[in-house]
């Protein structure tokens, strides 16, 4: 059984986006979309409701290009129990009121028992200083933790 990924919505944006100027963004870019390419078939993918709903805000050409990315990635639910964890996540951490949303996709990878949650959101999500803080709230709540991570620490793992 290959280990389950949520797919946060960074990561669809980066595969997205035009080649960045910025030398730190566009080497991300690249990794992320050899992560697609080559490792991706290695995890069960998924994504949620917020994950679809901020890929299809903004510009439309770019909306059309993330929508073929979530094509036939599997769509999970944002459940009552995947908001209340949010709630608790938001006010746990904290985090910004800005930052809601990154507090669902954190919930639902939990809440739905995902082995991985994978995201370019280094701020909110994949931030080492909040990773425990992530953890305890997410076991003092019933659930197991996703392993957060960025895709080139994805790509380590699938290298085993």
């Amino acid at each position: 059984m290959r280990p389950s990924v949520y797919i946060e919505t960074s990561v669809i944006g980066y595969l997205a986006s035009r080649p960045s100027a910025h030398l730190v963004t566009a080497a991300n870019q690249q990794i992320t979309r050899e992560f697609w390419a080559d490792h991706r078939t290695r995890f069960e993918l998924f994504v949620s409701l917020a994950v679809v709903d901020e890929s299809v805000a903004g510009d439309p050409d770019a909306v059309a290009e993330r929508k073929v990315f979530l094509a036939d990635i599997p769509i999970l639910d944002v459940t009552d129990d995947a908001l209340s964890l949010a709630q608790s996540l938001m006010s746990g951490i904290p985090l910004p009121e800005k930052a809601d949303v990154d507090s669902v996709h954190i919930a639902v990878a939990a809440v739905n028992g995902m082995d991985y949650l994978v995201t370019w959101n280094c701020k909110h999500i994949a931030n080492p200083a909040l990773r425990g803080t992530i953890d305890m709230l997410c076991r003092s709540a019933g659930y197991v933790p996703p392993v957060i991570c960025t895709p080139p620490e994805l790509i380590e793992v699938s290298d085993k």
